[in-house]
């Protein structure tokens, strides 16, 4: 696929950190020399300096031969401009922008993006997907990640298996006898830096990092099941200014029972944060300062999340917290392999930026017509794909379609219904909804069987 990204600053630069381990013609358009020079040091992608928004710009980018535009600037006006050029003057079919502003994002202005208005396929805003993700994993303590599918029916969870775990040494086809309560699906497990779907024999370690689907109502079963309990996170800090944290702030609010408070180095934009919210406290002042932390209650914290714009900043941030005796601690990275050495050191929940906004624009990157889609990151992707009348696929079993080695359907959907890890025998009919996953080498491959 031949793709434009626009913008190589942080969100730039995770969208072609992901789209360079695949088959795929990435060309890196920015105003910055120094940021594009950054780029075509670390990934295979042609660069192109001047403005995503310029036709002669995206001329030179070949345009009229591209797949698809992400239009990823730190300008939203930017991005839109980018977008109506990119279907006026060269209609590239795909086209994705950045979207940060939350006026943007309001119901009352959705008519704004539209084939006959500003030709945006699909808005995103990564402070809002990042924000949204970390609040998730608030709402489930001892849950690293959540991830919704099947309308919120189901819930994709990432943990790390504690070494007190219950369930070590079960083998998979025994873990419902040994925990009736427990209903799950394993997607894959990562062990020792490796990803790999688990078969009936296999069993968990310690130390694993384990990916499952299960019933949205089942959450509180898997974490008890898997002695992952820890206690609310009732008291939330927040290191760093800007968008981020503003979205979660502002959704925190809206939790009963939970206080919000925010530690921003910045004084204008504590000032401007602290006029915008409503129940949070916000101090300015250094993460290095402990009468700073003491004045913003670090001491009775349940959960510190690390924010700032800077990888080394939300680590150093994190770990203080958890030296300060915070038991759920969130990083905010630009590169998880860049940092596991040190987050390992620290113990702390990874918010990987990377994975985050690309699974936001996933949909957008697949020949496949998905309704929902997310990244495990090196480890591969799952999809949701629902049947619809015309698809080639009914009547077929699963064991019919060829599905690659490195692959599994992990739950069906049907009338209402829930069957988690279907057998291969069960036909496809239509109107299911399938969730998929498909390790990276069998991406194409996957593609080719439900496109």
């Amino acid at each position: 696929m031949k793709i434009i990204v626009g913008g190589a600053g942080n969100v730039g630069k995770s969208i072609v950190a992901y789209l360079s381990r695949g088959n795929n013609d990435v060309t890196v358009i920015d105003e910055d020399e120094r940021k594009l020079s950054e780029v075509a040091r670390e990934w295979d992608v042609m660069t192109l300096l001047g403005s995503v928004a310029h036709p002669d710009v995206l001329q030179k980018a070949e345009a009229g031969k591209t797949d698809l535009l992400i239009a990823a600037t730190d300008s939203d006006e930017v991005n839109m401009v980018a977008c109506q050029a990119a279907r006026s003057l060269f209609d590239i079919p795909r086209k994705v922008a950045r979207i940060s502003a939350r006026v943007y994002h309001r119901a009352a202005w959705s008519g704004l993006f539209g084939e006959h208005d500003i030709p945006v396929d699909l808005a995103v805003s990564p402070e809002f997907e990042i924000a949204a993700a970390i609040r998730r994993a608030l709402q489930y303590p001892g849950i690293s990640a959540a991830y919704p599918f099947a309308g919120r029916k189901l819930m994709l969870l990432s943990f790390r298996c504690p070494k007190k775990s219950p369930l070590l040494q079960i083998p998979l086809d025994h873990l419902e006898r040994a925990d009736p309560d427990l209903h799950i699906a394993v997607i894959n497990i990562i062990r020792n830096g490796r990803g790999f779907i688990p078969g009936a024999d296999d069993t968990f370690h310690a130390g694993d990092e384990i990916n499952l689907l299960a019933a949205a109502d089942d959450i509180e079963d898997v974490i008890h099941s898997f002695g992952l309990e820890r206690k609310d996170n009732e008291r939330v800090l927040i290191f760093g200014g800007g968008s981020i944290t503003a979205y979660l702030a502002e959704a925190l609010e809206d939790d009963d029972g939970i206080s919000c408070r925010v530690i921003d180095e910045d004084p204008q934009s504590a000032a401007q944060l602290a006029e915008y919210l409503n129940n949070t406290a916000v101090f300015s002042g250094s993460v290095m300062s402990d009468v700073v932390l003491s004045e913003a209650g670090i001491a009775d914290t349940d959960a510190a999340v690390a924010v700032t714009g800077e990888d080394k900043d939300n680590i150093i941030a994190a770990m203080i917290a958890r030296k300060n005796g915070v038991e759920n601690t969130f990083a905010l990275v630009n590169s998880r392999s860049a940092n596991t050495q040190m987050i390992n050191v620290g113990d702390n929940i990874l918010v990987d930026r990377t994975t985050i906004t690309i699974s936001a624009i996933l949909k957008e990157l697949r020949k496949v017509r998905l309704n929902n889609a997310c990244t495990l990151g090196l480890s591969g992707e799952v999809w949701e794909i629902a049947v619809d009348g015309n698809s080639t696929l009914i009547g077929s079993t699963f064991a019919q379609l060829g599905l690659p080695k490195e692959s599994r359907v992990c739950a069906l959907i049907r009338k209402g219904e829930t069957m988690l890890l279907p057998g291969e025998g069960e036909h496809i009919e239509e109107g299911d909804v399938l969730v998929f996953f498909t390790a990276p080498a069998s991406i194409r491959r996957a593609e080719k069987i439900f496109a």
